[in-house]
């Protein structure tokens, strides 16, 4: 992609918004996008896929009073602008009234404009695509080494850059630029039905910091090594444990039952916990969008609004919801600073790198406290009651007896209420600071297990 792409991209908005204005809208923004994506798949040691995308595109969203609609297209040329805003405001005058919705005003807007300081683009050289496949033949290369692994279903390599702008008819305009880079490897040990298959995979903004790719086949082909002979566990209540690789999904159920979209139609299993606890006191929740090199860190929303570091349980106590502007007005709050946005979509909630309070004991020394129960390393598919908080998943692991893994189980539904959940889970020390949840295992004692 172009090294520097802003002053086209800011054409392009204002060009919607001036369109969308002379087309009869009262009010609008717009995001234009362009990047870059690539993806390599090796398998047997020779090039299985190859894909790579690049272009622009842009997104229109028009006001005519309490009324708006949201259009995009990939063709970006002065002419297809013009035919988009003309569209837009065509669908907006047939939208229902909504009487929350409207930009934001002008005071409320962020002084900051760009993402300088939050590192969020490598400004390395794009990597070529053989050096994506040398790393999706060495991930490859070094599962098959290990022995019980019999094949790889997928190793992968990847990267991705995209520079992004914002601008509205309230005066804002602001831009920031994006960067990703991947391996991963799924591999599959025994055969027949006895296979068993797990994966490892790393992804960071800056391809410095990414792990060796032989390093990631390695333990993705022990990971499905160790599975081999899973068998059901006993049905009981026990304590579960949740591996650091899954627990990251508990806190993004508590996530969505603080989505002030969540709370505003009334289908949040915290609605009426607000001020209270809903964590045990020694855990914190925060939110930082401006975490340097950070995989959701932007220095401002999709409705031009500053971001800022939050707590959104503190001390175990729930402290506010996530709201953009519309669910802000409709509940009789302040905006968040939480908007996300589609091209093709208006803004909802959305949080921004999330961190979970870490404990001061080991995962080992978790299993060591919970005696007999459950470690989950992986969770199939998904029974939440957003209401109720009535939790149950499948899930694979290990079999914990005296405080050690005595042999690997699957085929189990794990259950419980993630109400009572959230407040019994005490944290491990092994979360990984880089990722966008950042989340340790998570130990929760008293869950139901069904099994044989």
């Amino acid at each position: 992609m172009p090294r520097d792409n802003a002053p086209q991209l800011a054409d392009v908005t204002q060009a919607l918004i001036e369109a969308a204005r002379a087309a009869g809208a009262d009010a609008a923004d717009a995001v234009a996008r362009e990047g870059t994506s690539v993806s390599i798949d090796v398998r047997g040691g020779t090039l299985e896929h190859a894909e790579r995308a690049d272009g622009a595109e842009a997104g229109l969203r028009v006001f005519i009073g309490q009324r708006q609609a949201c259009v995009s297209g990939s063709d970006i040329r002065p002419e297809a602008l013009r035919l988009m805003a003309e569209r837009a405001v065509a669908m907006a005058r047939e939208a229902p009234e909504d009487r929350w919705i409207g930009l934001a005003d002008p005071a409320q807007l962020s002084a900051r404009r760009d993402a300088e300081g939050l590192e969020g683009f490598d400004p390395t050289p794009e990597p070529e695509p053989a050096q994506l496949q040398e790393d999706a033949a060495r991930a490859e290369a070094a599962a098959l080494a290990v022995k019980g692994v019999t094949q790889v279903s997928g190793a992968s390599a990847g990267y991705g850059a995209s520079d992004t702008v914002i601008a509205a008819s309230n005066g804002f305009m602001g831009r920031y630029r994006r960067s990703s880079r991947s391996v991963s490897c799924v591999a599959i040990a025994g055969t027949g039905a006895g296979m068993e298959r797990d994966y490892d995979g790393d992804g960071r903004v800056f391809q410095s910091d990414l792990r060796d790719a032989a390093e990631i086949g390695r333990t993705a082909g022990e990971r499905a090594v160790e599975r081999l002979g899973a068998s059901a566990p006993k049905t009981g209540a026990y304590p579960v444990l949740f591996d650091e690789r899954v627990a990251a999904t508990l806190i993004g159920h508590l996530c969505g039952a603080v989505n002030g979209a969540a709370v505003a139609r009334g289908s949040s299993f915290l609605s009426d916990r607000l001020g209270e606890l809903v964590l045990s006191e020694s855990l914190t929740l925060t939110e930082d969008p401006l975490r340097p090199r950070g995989f959701a860190s932007r220095p401002f929303d999709a409705e031009g609004l500053p971001t800022q570091r939050r707590d959104i349980v503190k001390d175990g106590v729930l402290t506010g919801w996530t709201l953009d502007l519309a669910t802000a007005r409709k509940l009789g709050m302040a905006p968040t600073g939480n908007a996300g946005r589609g091209l093709s979509s208006p803004p909802s909630p959305t949080n921004w790198n999330i961190a979970l309070t870490q404990g001061e004991q080991s995962r080992e020394d978790l299993l060591k406290q919970m005696g007999t129960g459950l470690l989950v390393t992986s969770l199939i598919g998904s029974t939440i009651n957003p209401n109720t908080g009535d939790f149950s998943r499948g899930a694979a692991g290990f079999w914990i007896e005296n405080g050690e893994i005595v042999k690997p189980v699957n085929e189990c539904t794990i259950a419980g209420n993630l109400r009572d959940m959230l407040r019994r889970i005490t944290p491990a020390n092994d979360a990984r600071p880089w990722r966008g949840t950042v989340v340790p295992s998570l130990l929760v004692e008293g869950m139901t297990l069904a099994g044989n």
